[in-house]
């Protein structure tokens, strides 16, 4: 039925303009955003017919946060609704944005306590009939950090999955606003059973599951190559289902220049993409969900893994210039940014 299928939470997005602090503000540009409904949307527009899943509340944010997917032609279909209350006993998430510049970092604030789908419950979704003929399915270690039942019905998804034959990407994302570490690894060691393709940076694979690289950094501004390859054959030895990790890697060097680059490794060997130096943001936020859907893309089209690690690494580059979660970038230019192609205005 779908290429693709994503599982998780999304939010209305309200940023601030212009790097302002939210304080600051008189207006705040609205939009939508969460990972899994970024990654089925960027992997709509590259082409794939992708499908989300997700509990709302059925008001004004909730159809807001819908249509959102739904104009950029991923599947909402099989969204659970529930009732509004007229009080707000359940609700839909929002989160707060300020974009960093200079040595200011950018800041989140999370406001998606008793949202709709902290309170979905096993065999509310039926997996086996959305899986069938299905491809794919993602979702990120966001979902079942908002609640035990969130958490117990990724488990149900990602079982379900691999029962229908369907390849399972999961990223680790780990959100210290959400959970602590010792919670995220007592869930993710179980989720990651389920899993065959892993993604995930130093920091996740430290807090989501326990495995430090060495010489890894206290504030993980600087990821190198090398110490994430040591940990990425741990995790291999230890969780033989997964066959493939992929990554990105950020040099951070101020609220709005970066270094960028990807990295796949298939079971056998490392595939790195080139650095994009200096990469200039507009908004950071959702360059990693460009990698999920830019990878998740590569490997359903069957590319080989260096072409798949370059594509990634350029659309995902190409993520950070567009202002919102989504990405906006056609495959013609990640093809275009992953071979060094020119910057000079198209005409």
């Amino acid at each position: 039925m779908f290429d693709l299928i994503t599982f998780g939470e999304a939010m209305v997005r309200l940023a601030s303009p212009d790097f302002m602090r939210l304080e600051q503000s008189s207006t705040l540009n609205m939009t939508a955003g969460g990972a899994e409904l970024n990654v089925a949307a960027n992997a709509a527009s590259l082409g794939l017919k992708t499908a989300w899943v997700s509990r709302l509340v059925d008001n004004w944010s909730g159809r807001f946060i819908c249509n959102k997917g739904r104009e950029l032609g991923v599947d909402v279909s099989h969204i659970v609704w529930t009732p509004f209350d007229g009080v707000g006993q359940e609700r839909n998430g929002f989160y707060h944005l300020e974009l960093g510049a200079g040595p200011r970092a950018a800041n989140v604030t999370y406001d998606r306590a008793y949202t709709a789908i902290s309170n979905i419950e096993v065999g509310e979704i039926d997996w086996d009939h959305i899986f069938d003929g299905s491809h794919w399915f993602h979702l990120s270690g966001i979902t079942p950090a908002l609640s035990q039942s969130a958490a117990t019905v990724c488990a149900e998804a990602l079982q379900a999955a691999r029962a229908n034959g369907l390849q399972t990407s999961y990223d680790l994302n780990f959100r210290s606003k959400l959970w602590s570490a010792e919670e995220a690894q007592k869930v993710n060691r179980e989720l990651v059973t389920h899993v065959t393709v892993l993604i995930g940076n130093e920091e996740d694979f430290e807090k989501s599951l326990g495995y430090k690289a060495e010489g890894a950094t206290d504030d993980f501004a600087k990821l190198d190559p090398e110490t994430y390859k040591q940990v990425v054959q741990r995790v291999i030895n230890d969780f033989t289902n997964v066959e493939q990790i992929g990554t990105t890697l950020r040099d951070a060097k101020t609220g709005w220049l970066n270094d960028w680059r990807t990295l796949l490794f298939d079971g056998d060997n490392f595939y790195l993409s080139k650095i994009y130096e200096d990469l200039e943001l507009v908004d950071r936020v959702g360059g990693g969900d460009s990698f999920s859907a830019g990878l998740i893309y590569s490997l359903l089209r069957g590319k080989p893994a260096q072409e798949a690690v370059d594509f990634a690494g350029g659309y995902s580059a190409l993520a950070h210039t567009f202002p919102g979660d989504f990405n906006w970038a056609t495959a013609e230019e990640a093809e275009k940014a992953m071979q060094a192609g020119s910057v000079r205005i198209n005409r």
